[in-house]
């Protein structure tokens, strides 16, 4: 492929700068960073043949036209250099300063993105890789493919937007270019990156107010994703051009009379039509292209606010406007703080004609949007109305950030953001008149949720306009909308709400918000559930008064006793596993026991039987005590007796804990050989032929023995205590669990000492 020739020059870039505003301090910034990236990107190229260096000086070009500051311009030119050269951030940061630096690592972030084929075998070995940006992922194309990737793409571009515009301005021009020149990329890409592009960065781009990067970017995917249907509309408007022009022009002459009969000053221009958006109204509207009104549309430009109404007063009475077809963006801006009087008439002809009225102020804020609040040493008009632009862009901004937060994962941020955030939007007020911003097709539980998360959870009736209305009608523009509450403090939401065929809750905030209280009162249930849990299954064998909860839940690597009780009601932990847990924890015990230690003033040193090791007298007698039945791994004591040895009880037994004579305590452990031990379990069930065969059968193949068998019958209710002789605490949990699942029984747990 033979290179093209470019334009494009560090010349134009610099041409577009006004010399009253940028010093020659900023030229030679910018100069310089051109000369960095310039040597930096010497041996690449594009797919279109040219130097690499093109896509940079491009990208700041773009920057430039939104009159961006020469910091904002620099990091254009350098924004690849990180991503696609030998040179670092600390680089960056060494020639150029933090603020550049930071500008450049936060596109070179959103350049991090996962990517679907990062090593392409199509691309050119020698090519930047931001140069292909096909390979980045696209939500729609890719649905049902690395979903949660994408979503996590998406979320970064989200953030670093709220985090600082300024990446996104660069990303955005970034795109533009790649747009611009996407008909030199691999053909089976174009058709993905111009998806991602018409669904992401297009909407970005409103969402910023940037009209005219928005609509190049939705004209140029919409070349690329339906090209028949581009150049037939394409060809319709050229042909009409000719008599659309004529005809424009008489009405400019005719509206310039009628407002300066009236002393308006005002600027009268034909508006640009873009065909993504003829389409758009196409679909929308169900009409031909020949019968869309809007076809023919001026803009006037006039000084204030109220010479606007005054002009759309005198436009509405000479003409004969069009019904519902009537906007007011002043009073009520749209979401991207875009600003303008809409009206259609009925003109002389008796066709339609669509005219828009603005401020110079307005006029700035439509074409460059939030880019117009960084523009270099704030050069817009400072006034009441702009202010309150800029505080409604921060707005949008702290309710990506609130969204971040409510969200459970990055897939329902991202649904989030393009619900809530990038949609049309409604203004209405509440009973003390304060303005509520909501997305289009909004209902009163949205509302209700947006103006406080417990007026959300107690709603249960509106009135709007001061009549009751139902929870799934849609508001609009200008309704005053009253809520109404139960008494109830701890009153929560309805499931039906989340039902989407019922249309009662349109945006994700409020999903979000009502999908939270469930989820919290799902885990005070799911936390009552796991306690109640392991406590009976301590009770059962005999170790509930033992058990240290907050030691038992670090153990398990819980923070607290709460989290371990969750993660058992939710099922994401067993019992058994704790069980087994503490089993484990207390043979550890018995093996790290030490090897002596102090009985009254002297020191000792520990022997061993086969299954107790009795510290400091060798070859003692030992007996294990019948009140309490110890078995191996359990905390236990010896009781020195008169003639009879030594007794182990359980540390716990009331025997040991009520005697009084200390002196007689020794201090024991199991010892290292593994052995039964007898324990006596109760097990209540009701009588039926075979109980205590298949009761026995279980225990056998567990192979236990059991080594005493006693059954009382009363009532039909059969009481059976058994001794069975086990090795661990584990294995005691587990037969009890298995004995449990036996038809007609209703309980099986270890004896109680005593």
């Amino acid at each position: 492929m033979q290179p093209i020739k470019s334009a494009v020059s560090i010349e134009n870039v610099l041409a577009q700068l006004p010399e009253e505003r940028y010093t020659e301090t900023d030229r030679e910034l910018i100069q310089r960073a051109y000369r960095v990236a310039e040597e930096a990107h010497r041996e690449q190229k594009r797919h279109s043949g040219e130097p690499y260096i093109i896509h940079c000086i491009a990208v700041a070009e773009i920057l430039a036209s939104l009159k961006q500051s020469p910091e904002v311009i620099a990091a254009g030119l350098l924004h690849d250099t990180v991503e696609d050269t030998s040179l670092t951030n600390e680089d960056i940061k060494r020639e150029f300063g933090e603020s550049i630096a930071s500008l450049v690592e936060g596109v070179t972030k959103l350049t991090h993105m996962p990517r679907v084929s990062r090593g392409d075998q199509h691309a050119e070995a020698n090519s930047a890789s931001n140069d292909n940006e096909a390979e980045e992922l696209d939500a729609p194309a890719l649905l049902g493919r690395k979903e949660d990737m994408i979503a996590e793409t998406l979320r970064k571009t989200f953030i670093a937007m709220g985090k600082d515009v300024r990446v996104m301005f660069i990303k955005l021009a970034d795109r533009l270019h790649n747009m611009r020149t996407l008909n030199f990329a691999p053909e089976h890409k174009r058709k993905r990156v111009a998806q991602q592009t018409l669904e992401i960065f297009a909407p970005v781009a409103s969402r910023l107010g940037i009209a005219q990067i928005k609509w190049e970017l939705e004209d140029l995917s919409f070349l690329y994703l339906d090209p028949e249907k581009f150049k037939e509309i394409s060809e319709q408007i050229a042909e009409k051009r000719p008599e659309r022009e004529a005809q424009i022009e008489e009405i400019k002459e005719k509206l310039v009379k009628l407002l300066a009969d009236q002393n308006i000053k005002s600027e009268i221009s034909g508006r640009p039509k873009h065909i993504y958006s003829i389409y758009r109204k196409m679909q929308k509207k169900n009409k031909s292209f020949e019968k869309l009104y809007d076809i023919r549309a001026v803009r006037l430009v006039v000084d204030d606010i109220p010479s606007c109404y005054s002009a759309l007063g005198f436009i509405n009475t000479t003409w004969q406007p069009l019904h519902g077809e009537i906007d007011d963006y002043i009073s009520f801006p749209k979401h991207n703080f875009y600003q303008s009087l809409h009206t259609a008439v009925i003109y002389e002809d008796n066709r339609p004609l669509e005219i828009q009225i603005r401020t110079p102020e307005m006029h700035v804020n439509a074409e460059y949007g939030a880019a117009a609040h960084w523009q270099y040493k704030e050069g817009r008009v400072s006034d009441k109305h702009s202010d309150k632009h800029y505080e409604m862009f921060i707005s949008t901004l702290r309710t990506m950030a609130d969204l971040e937060a409510e969200a459970r994962d990055a897939a329902e941020f991202v649904e989030s953001v393009r619900n809530d955030v990038f949609q049309d939007r409604i203004y209405v007020f509440t009973p003390r008149g304060d303005i509520i911003d909501l997305p289009a097709g909004s209902t009163s539980i949205d509302f209700a949720y947006h103006v406080h998360t417990t007026v959300g959870h107690r709603c249960r009736g509106a009135r709007i306009n001061s009549k009751l209305a139902s929870l799934e009608q849609e508001l609009k523009t200008g309704d005053h909308v009253e809520i109404l509450t139960t008494k109830q403090l701890d009153a929560g939401p309805s499931r039906d709400w989340l039902n989407s065929s019922l249309n009662l809750v349109r945006t994700q905030r409020a999903r979000g918000k009502i999908k939270t209280w469930f989820k919290k009162q799902e885990d005070s249930l799911n936390l009552a559930q796991g306690r109640a849990s392991l406590e009976g299954e301590l009770r059962k064998l005999g170790l509930f008064e033992s058990v240290n909860y907050e030691k038992l839940a670090r153990g398990l690597s819980f923070k607290t006793p709460d989290d371990l009780f969750l993660a058992i009601g939710k099922s994401d932990l067993t019992t058994y596993k704790v069980i087994k847990y503490i089993g484990e924890e207390e043979e550890k015990a018995k093996q790290q026991e030490t090897e002596s230690f102090q009985v009254g003033q002297a020191t000792v040193s520990a022997t061993s039987t086969d299954l107790i090791e009795v510290v400091g007298l060798k070859g003692m007698l030992t007996t294990m005590a019948k009140c309490c039945n110890p078995m191996p791994g359990e905390p236990i004591a010896g009781f020195v007796t008169r003639g009879r040895g030594v007794t182990i009880h359980r540390s716990d037994c009331p025997n040991i804990l009520q005697n009084k004579e200390n002196e007689r305590l020794l201090k024991v452990v199991w010892g290292k050989q593994e052995r039964t031990s007898p324990v006596p379990i109760i097990i209540r069930a009701y009588d039926r032929p075979g109980l205590v065969t298949d009761i026995s059968k279980k225990i056998s193949d567990e192979n236990i023995n059991i080594t005493k068998v006693n059954v009382h019958v009363n009532n039909n209710m059969a009481n059976i205590h058994l001794t069975i002789e086990v090795k661990s605490i584990t294995q005691l949990s587990k037969v009890l669990t298995l004995i449990e699942k036996i038809d007609n029984v209703v309980k099986a747990q270890r004896a109680k000492p005593g």
